[in-house]
């Protein structure tokens, strides 16, 4: 699951799709032995056997110092420009990888069993939106022989046989007739909704670079089908920034590159203008994930308030994820302390007034997804 979680080929898949996920295995070394040299070859050995010339070299006669041992290689002795068991190209066969195929639902439960994750309990159900599902419920005499009951059937033959006098008490036989059978009834329920949506934020400064962009998508991709395998209905909304923000479909939030400087105040007043008139905290259950280098420009004092006053009371959980690829040129400088000093000051924050739905970490590379992951799914909130 580790390797799985790092790589991007799965990324893009919806819905009820199937993976194919090579599965590794081990070929228990063997020995396997060879074919002797023809007659009149360096190394000796008699004949050329069943199926032709064969191989030879130290260890199955003369040699010297210095010669390689095993076969030769292309342009060596007579079977130059051949395979290195002597067949031309595409004679050989080569060994294929066992593959599992899986459902996305199916990736789900096993990130939840490898991340130990506890289920989410939703906060809000949005009201006047309802889905429509089949519900089992009363009898009636007709239908498919599948929703036959055979209880209910058996009980309407004994009745009538009781009433009609012909229950026989010493032999109790009670053979059900067309009109005894009864079958369950169905019919059209609405059901309540429970409702999700999840708000991406990602800094598209310069100093945010494809690699930024591509760790951001991959974890992003786990986080959807986490919360997805849990609720009925999920929107998503993107938002981009670099000292203004604006909000973008997903394609153009994982290619935008806007260059200039940052203000993560922006993204932050944009994210709280959708709460407030599309997405009321009491009727969503609402997740937002942002993703920045940790560069900010002022003192982060605003960015701090507005999340205090306005986006963590509302919110299931807010994520932090803050992607430290420091660049060349920062350490030649000596000013990597000018960067991540956000997170540095959201964790200040969270442990003063001990908030629990906001999660922070940092992002190195592709070795830390799975701990990312685990980190921000592992609250159940």
């Amino acid at each position: 699951m580790k390797d799985l979680l790092k790589k991007g080929h799965i990324i893009g898949k919806k819905g009820k799709d199937k993976i194919a996920i090579p599965i590794p295995y081990i070929d228990l070394p063997r020995f396997k032995h060879g074919k002797p040299l023809g007659p009149g070859k360096e190394g000796g050995g008699e004949g050329e056997g069943e199926s032709g010339p064969g191989f030879g070299g130290v260890g199955i006669g003369p040699g010297n110092v210095g010669d390689p041992v095993g076969f030769p290689q292309a342009g060596e002795g007579e079977i130059g420009g051949e395979g290195s068991d002597g067949k031309k190209a595409g004679e050989g066969s080569s060994e294929h990888p066992l593959e599992v195929e899986l459902s996305l639902e199916e990736l789900v439960e096993l990130l939840k069993e490898e991340l130990q994750l506890p289920n989410i309990k939703p906060r809000g159900k949005k009201k006047n939106i309802y889905s429509e599902e089949d519900v089992y419920k009363g009898l009636r005499r007709v239908g498919p022989y599948s929703l036959l009951r055979f209880d209910k059937t058996y009980l309407e033959a004994l009745k009538r046989l009781i009433a009609s006098e012909e229950y026989n008490y010493e032999d109790p036989i009670v053979i059900p007739t067309k009109d005894d059978m009864r079958f369950l009834s169905w019919r059209k329920e609405k059901a309540p909704i429970a409702n999700a949506v999840i708000m991406y934020i990602m800094d598209v400064s310069g100093s945010m670079s494809g690699e930024h962009r591509e760790l951001a998508r991959k974890i992003s991709f786990w986080i959807d089908l986490w919360i997805k395998y849990h609720y009925n209905e999920v929107e998503s909304v993107y938002i981009i920034h670099d000292t203004q923000a604006w909000e973008v479909d997903e394609e153009t939030f994982y290619k935008t590159v806007a260059g200039g400087g940052t203000k993560i105040l922006s993204a932050y007043l944009l994210a709280n203008k959708l709460i407030e008139k599309k997405y009321p905290p009491e009727d969503w259950n609402i997740y937002v994930i942002q993703y920045s280098d940790g560069e900010n420009w002022g003192s982060n004092e605003d960015e701090i308030n507005v999340l205090d006053e306005k986006i963590l009371p509302n919110v299931n959980l807010f994520c932090y994820g803050q992607i430290d690829l420091i660049p060349g040129w920062v350490k030649n400088y000596n000013i990597k302390w000018f960067f991540g000093q956000f997170k540095k000051d959201l964790d200040k924050y969270k442990e003063k007034k001990n908030i629990e739905n906001l999660i922070t970490t940092s992002i190195h590379g592709e070795e830390d997804i799975y701990d990312t992951l685990k980190k921000f799914l592992g609250t159940g909130k």
